[in-house]
């Protein structure tokens, strides 16, 4: 998988896809990315820019990454306390 782009270099080339001045797909090119990629962009961009209902926006996509992987340590806490339970709950009931 190719290094990602930084936001600035993104940024500039979808206002530059905006301005029309040249197809998408030249422009694309000429900037080493696919079309597909420019396109993706400029719908991430309008997404942020004006909250489209099937997209999510940037921050929203962190925050889902973010709560995901809260989620997963807290489910991995848990299973480690049910475990811990039951090995305390067999080692009480287990004549000594």
């Amino acid at each position: 998988m190719p290094a990602p782009h930084p936001p600035e270099f993104r940024r500039r080339a979808v206002e530059l896809a905006r301005q029309g001045s040249k197809p998408v797909a030249e422009l694309a090119k000429e900037l080493g990315i696919s079309e597909s990629c420019l396109r993706n962009w400029m719908a991430q961009a309008d997404a942020d820019e004006n909250g489209s209902a099937s997209r999510l926006t940037s921050a929203e996509k962190k925050e889902l990454a973010e709560l995901r992987k809260k989620t997963r340590q807290l489910e991995m806490e848990n299973e480690i306390l049910k475990r811990a339970a039951a090995y305390f709950a067999r080692e009480n009931v287990l004549p000594k």
